[in-house]
């Protein structure tokens, strides 16, 4: 899946932002001079121990408490997914890269909260050079995700 044609087929309004290639998402804010908070970073979970995946979205600034999203999904204990998992499942991808996308690939999205305090989210594409920055509502609408406080401050 290619994010820009994916969202242009959707009529969506966007920014595609070309940049010098990043591996996390607080070097990305760096590069686009945007706060942490603005940046969605996406973590692949394993939701279970058969294959379940759940796609999570954040801050860049925050991390993951596995405890508020098992409680959150109602499953077993879910854990971080490899990178080779990662790779399998994203294989349209740069390794390491992830779109907020999981229904485009079969998964639930789950966002936390605390991105919904911003007017637009900035998130990696495709590769480690690209990043797309959108409105949050649209995101919502156009990725239909659950929502819920699942982060602690680093």
């Amino acid at each position: 899946m290619n994010i820009p044609t994916f969202l242009e087929q959707r009529r969506c309004w966007f920014e595609h932002v070309l940049h010098q290639p990043t591996y996390c998402a607080q070097r990305l804010a760096h590069e686009l001079h945007v706060p942490g908070r603005e940046v969605a970073k996406t973590v692949l979970l394993r939701a279970d121990g058969r294959g379940k995946y759940v796609v999570a979205v954040l801050p860049a600034h925050r991390k993951i408490d596995l405890e508020q999203v098992e409680k959150l999904l109602g499953k077993g204990q879910p854990e971080l997914a490899t990178e080779a998992e990662v790779a399998e499942q994203f294989p349209d991808c740069e390794l390491g890269t992830l779109p907020p996308f999981g229904s485009q690939y079969g998964m639930k999205t789950i966002v936390d909260s605390s991105l919904a305090e911003d007017e637009k989210i900035v998130f990696e594409s495709n590769t480690h050079h690209e990043a797309i920055r959108m409105r949050f509502d649209e995101f919502c609408k156009l990725e239909q995700p659950v929502i819920a406080q699942f982060t602690t401050s680093q």
